[in-house]
């Protein structure tokens, strides 16, 4: 009897010890992203110069692209790593999910996510079909088109779509309470940045990568807090 009973306590300790892992192992991923999306946007951004329709516009494309082709490697895993900060958010929102403001807040992520691929995508292309006829390519236009789009595509729909995700998990965050209100605050200062002040710097997209790291370390250190207090808990429960 008194087996069973040490064992019905031990259940619900492993329980939450296995709650808590996952916000954990996804803030993480939620830092993985930032750090990779803010080190492809800046090699990009060092790489290709904003009037890229001068002279030297195409100097990036030489030599196989240089820091670009090592940014648009990294690309892919940013986002998957994005996808998992997604999934932290969701778990630490739970029941409390407002369906208006999450089906806002998913759309948004995934619509920032495609763009960014899309525009990593053309940039890829571009960097191929250099290499294989730069004549061509230099003289047909193709250039100067695919630059624009790369452009439109990031810094007019992407960022601002980076801006939507914000203001609606900053709302979430206002009906639910799971954050606290000075997050809640500098998210939503934040999104109005992006999506008013994107077309004064192209560094402006540094904003979303650095408040994805800043969340993510504040979920890190409260889920490692609440697993501290889980163990104690569960230490607390054995003794008696």
């Amino acid at each position: 009897m008194h087996e069973r009973s040490n064992a019905v306590m031990r259940q619900p300790a492993g329980a939450a010890d296995r709650a808590l892992r996952t916000p954990r192992a996804a803030a993480v991923a939620g830092i993985v992203f930032a750090v990779l999306f803010a080190l492809s946007i800046g090699l990009m951004r060092l790489a290709i110069p904003e009037g890229i329709a001068g002279p030297g516009g195409t100097a990036w494309l030489q030599n196989g692209g240089g820091g670009v082709s090592l940014a648009l490697t990294l690309v892919p895993f940013a986002g998957i790593a994005f996808l998992w900060f997604v999934g932290v958010i969701r778990n630490r929102l739970g029941r409390m999910e407002d369906q208006f403001f999450s089906t806002v807040f998913y759309g948004s992520g995934l619509l920032f996510l495609a763009m960014m691929f899309c525009s990593a995508a053309i940039a890829g292309g571009l960097l191929s079909g250099y290499q294989l006829d730069p004549e061509a390519m230099s003289q047909s236009g193709v250039l100067t088109f695919a630059r624009t789009v790369i452009y439109t595509v990031t810094n007019v729909y992407a960022i601002r779509m980076a801006g939507v995700f914000m203001i609606s998990l900053a709302t979430i965050w206002v009906r639910t309470g799971v954050m606290p209100r000075v997050f809640v605050i500098i998210t939503y200062v934040l999104a109005v940045v992006l999506l008013v002040a994107i077309n004064l710097s192209l560094w402006v997209i540094m904003v979303f990568p650095a408040w994805v790291f800043a969340i993510s370390l504040y979920i890190l250190i409260e889920s490692m807090r609440g697993k501290g207090a889980a163990a104690d808990a569960a230490l607390g429960s054995a003794n008696e």
